[in-house]
């Protein structure tokens, strides 16, 4: 049974209708736990849930034996530990000045990735007996956060004569592209975190995302952290079938149909022009719900498409905030009725596949699911 099998009945309040399918997000996270060679299995949930709900989601993964979580920020950290009192909290973003004391006080782990950033929490925990440990994240190349490797050895050496100041919890690094089979980039990075975590043996470690469970089995260190995959999303770039299942289902009502002529021009600034008589259809969906723009067929672009009666129809002309307009020609009258709804998000069209469409990446089009949709769990 599909989500479309088990869709919500029909209501037109929110215009959009985001399904989200509970029992695939806990199969994805068994299937990575699988992969994972006796790692535990941990659950990003940043950028609220990739867009379905921190509140919607960690329960889910908490009833599955997932209970090590990773948030950007403080405000998503307090939130998870709202739904869970035992569950482990690393905050990704690093140890922003003076916020010491929430740490403490939701029992949160902080993701240390500087020199400053290390003083400041030696002098919180030296006051703060109580004090979480931390986690150290060194940069073996993505260049954005974490401690240079080069500071590994001083830092091992202070962890092992007590002189650090604090407990380490984890040693942690960043992939810059493991989703590319046979990368070279991975290769190395895979080396230089090896070399790192032989100076903290005592200490657990983890380096796999979503895609580094699959195509580095070497690197399954103590804890892996998936993410996107967990949601649904293509775990690798390649042309192999996603072994994830579709967690994701957006769909919004037809609100008008009309014909236009060869020539006519459709949507602001006419960027699309009829090359046939057309039946075009206008979706009560639009940016404002998180379509990018960027999907938009022009004449000399071929942008997104959404299925009608299981017929693919092009988007046409710029996205408006509101409002989207498809080309329906194609489409059997009885599947036109006003208030039948399209698929956006589901069946063929996949989140990768409609990131794709849209000159982007499924990450960003799963952040973006607007606020305004009228959301339906299931499963």
């Amino acid at each position: 049974m599909t989500i479309a099998d088990r869709a919500p009945s029909i209501s037109y309040s929110n215009g959009g209708r985001l399904t989200i399918d509970l029992k695939a997000l806990k199969n994805n996270w068994r299937l990575l736990a699988s992969k994972a060679g006796g790692a535990a299995t941990g659950a990003v949930v940043k950028a609220n849930a990739y867009g379905l709900g921190i509140e919607t989601v960690v329960p889910a993964l908490l009833s599955v034996g997932c209970n090590h979580f990773f948030v950007a920020h403080l405000a998503e950290a307090e939130r998870v530990r709202a739904i869970s009192d035992t569950a482990e909290i690393f905050v990704l973003n690093g140890f922003l000045p003076e916020t010491g004391p929430m740490y403490q006080a939701l029992r949160l782990i902080p993701v240390i990735g500087s020199l400053p950033e290390i003083e400041e929490w030696k002098n919180f925990a030296a006051n703060h007996p109580n004090a979480p440990p931390a986690a150290l994240h060194f940069d073996t190349g993505l260049n954005r956060l974490g401690l240079n490797p080069k500071d590994a050895a001083g830092l091992s050496k202070a962890h092992h004569d007590g002189t650090l100041g604090f407990s380490i919890h984890l040693v942690m690094s960043h992939f810059v592209e493991a989703e590319i089979s046979g990368s070279e980039t991975t290769k190395a990075q895979c080396n230089a975190f090896h070399k790192l975590r032989a100076l903290f043996q005592n200490v657990p470690a983890s380096l796999c995302n979503s895609s580094g469970i699959f195509l580095c089995p070497d690197s399954h260190y103590d804890l892996v952290r998936p993410g996107y995959a967990l949601y649904g999303g293509h775990p690798l770039w390649s042309n192999t079938d996603n072994p994830m299942e579709p967690v994701v289902r957006l769909e919004a009502p037809i609100i008008q149909t009309r014909m236009i002529d060869i020539g006519e021009r459709v949507g602001y600034g006419g960027h699309w022009t009829a090359k046939r008589k057309s039946r075009i259809a206008t979706l009560s969906l639009g940016y404002a719900d998180g379509l990018p723009r960027e999907a938009e067929s022009s004449d000399t672009k071929l942008g997104g498409s959404v299925l009608i009666g299981g017929v693919k129809c092009a988007m046409l002309g710029r996205v408006s905030m509101d409002l989207l307009i498809v080309d329906a020609t194609d489409v059997p009258s009885t599947s036109l009725e006003r208030g039948s709804y399209a698929t956006i998000i589901g069946d063929e069209l996949t989140i990768d596949a409609v990131g794709d469409s849209a000159g982007t990446i499924g990450y960003e089009i799963l952040v973006s699911l607007g606020s305004r949709y009228q959301r339906h769990v299931i499963g």
